[in-house]
């Protein structure tokens, strides 16, 4: 019942994270929480804070910040990567074009994706989704957005489920 995995995309503020691990909790796993949010400035420190106490404490989290590939454990039954989108946003800030980003980003979630089939557990991907907006004014803002809608998409095929967020309402997209 939970060998598979679940994309949970959103907007900002949607409410992906809290059902993300709302689904985590009724498994009874134990999980893994891979986090990938970076502290930049107060609001994300507190941010960061307030998920850190929203986590169960028996979970495992690992900081990931850009690398998943640094996490060498065997994971637990479960996993919850939150998020992608911050994932991205660290490749993309490390320079190189969309296609070397989209490839960069896409590698990391491939080992994940491929740790997934040999140790089998329960994977839950949170991501935003950004191409519901405007147009970027900027061209890293365009590239960011392009970059992330491109992943949402990889991701969306290579999950069994995937669930859109509003205003904390789940919609089945895809189902397992």
């Amino acid at each position: 019942m939970y060998d598979r995995s679940v994309l949970i995309l959103g907007g900002a503020r949607s409410g992906k994270s809290r059902l993300a691990q709302e689904l985590a909790e009724k498994s009874n796993l134990p999980f893994a929480y891979l986090a990938t949010g970076v502290v930049t400035d107060e609001e994300m420190e507190e941010r960061v804070s307030r998920h850190r106490q929203q986590r169960p404490a028996c979970w495992t989290t690992f900081e990931v910040r850009g690398s998943l590939r640094g996490v060498t454990a065997t994971f637990p039954p479960g996993v919850l990567l939150d998020c992608v989108t911050f994932l991205v946003s660290t490749h993309l800030l490390q320079g190189g074009g969309e296609e070397e980003v989209l490839g960069r980003v896409r590698d990391e979630l491939d080992w994940l994706f491929l740790k997934r089939e040999r140790e089998r557990f329960f994977l839950i991907v949170v991501s935003n989704e950004v191409g519901q907006g405007v147009v970027p004014e900027h061209p890293l803002g365009r590239v960011f957005r392009d970059v992330q809608g491109r992943i949402n998409q990889w991701i969306a095929g290579r999950c069994d489920e995937v669930v859109f967020v509003v205003a904390g309402l789940p919609w089945i997209l895809k189902s397992f």
